[in-house]
């Protein structure tokens, strides 16, 4: 698998034009970077399905991706989205990096979200914050089956999920930055849902068991959406 990566969001908090299905809603964008932004708007986006949006940013800064709305919550009235750019080309990507140079020049990336900044997800900001909160995560338990490169078989708990990534609880401890191959139990299912991923982290919770977070190879949006309709 290729390194982990950390790819700071820029917190903007700036208002943009958004575009999708032909309809114009005027949004707040929180932050962005070239993988996603959270966005608040009035307007209720599209939902477990990819779908096109324009996004100008600024008079000379407008980019065109595929996005997933990868999570949603509504707060004081406003729709507040995670979203997640599923395709999105290099040029539109500089688009976002010229757009953040000419806005933000004396900004230091790695402090635009400060500790102590909490995000709708409700993590904590700060320097090496990653993109992955993006993907918002579900408390949910499934029973999961997994074998490793060494051929090590186990079983596991999930206690978290999200399109990115699994929070796993094993009455074995997971060697950090092993590859995994997975089967999570889908309820009401006789398939279940495969996917392969790495131990980020692992540490020891009460008695003979433990917990650890796996990073998904792959963002698997429309398994996340099979395990919450299940």
């Amino acid at each position: 698998m290729q390194e982990r990566r950390k790819l700071t969001r820029w917190r903007i908090d700036k208002s943009a034009l958004l575009k999708f299905e032909q309809k114009e809603s005027f949004c707040q964008i929180k932050d962005i970077n070239c993988t996603g932004a959270q966005v608040v708007l009035n307007t209720k986006l599209p939902q477990d399905v990819n779908f096109r949006m324009s996004l100008r940013l600024s008079e000379n800064h407008t980019i065109v991706a595929k996005v997933w709305a990868s999570w949603h919550k509504v707060i004081n009235g406003s729709n507040h989205y995670g979203l997640y750019f599923s395709e999105i080309k290099d040029a539109d990507k500089d688009k976002i990096n010229k757009f953040v140079n000419a806005f933000y020049p004396n900004d230091d990336p790695r402090k635009m979200l400060e500790p102590g900044v909490v995000g709708a997800d409700g993590e904590k900001g700060g320097e090496g914050v990653n993109d992955h909160r993006i993907f918002e995560r579900f408390r949910k338990e499934f029973s999961a089956r997994f074998i490793g490169l060494d051929g090590k078989e186990g079983v596991a708990q999930t206690f978290d999920v999200s399109a990115k990534g699994l929070g796993l609880s094993t009455n074995q401890e997971l060697e950090s930055e092993a590859d995994l191959e997975i089967w999570l139990d889908v309820p009401n299912s006789t398939d279940p849902l495969y996917t392969r991923g790495q131990v980020v982290w692992s540490r020891l919770a009460g008695k003979g068991g433990f917990l650890s977070g796996i990073e998904l190879e792959r963002a698997d949006l429309m398994g996340i959406s099979r395990l919450l309709r299940a």
